[in-house]
């Protein structure tokens, strides 16, 4: 089994609707997200998938939240914006652009704190 995973950071706010501590109020984070992906077999170029094509397309996504107020993203104007979430929407999102879906997308709010979407 190979694995490879790819990782990108972006800046921005949210607040958790509902949350009974700190976290309710509006505040940031400098987030880093990592997409792995699995297989079995390596393509024509000893691949997994190429480390460019998903550096790319995470970037891509990463960029609808970048220095914004997550809260204020569709699906998270009506989903509660938690590390989760935000890794299931990736997951989902990289899964409809590339040719393999991952196999895990983990979101890291902070160096000690993070939240994985897998299948």
């Amino acid at each position: 089994m190979y694995e490879i995973t790819v990782k990108t950071g972006f800046s921005a706010a949210h607040q958790l609707r509902g949350h009974p501590g700190p976290c309710k109020n509006v505040h940031g984070h400098n987030w880093v997200v990592e997409a792995c992906y699995k297989s079995e077999k390596l393509d024509e170029q000893a691949m997994v998938v190429d480390f460019a094509d998903v550096d790319m397309e995470l970037k891509r996504i990463t960029q609808k939240l970048d220095h914004k107020m997550i809260n204020d993203v569709p699906p998270f104007d009506k989903d509660n914006p938690t590390a989760e979430k935000i890794a299931e929407w990736i997951f989902n999102e990289l899964k409809n652009s590339l040719l393999m879906a991952p196999s895990r997308v983990t979101v890291f709010e902070t160096d000690k704190a993070s939240a994985s979407y897998f299948p």
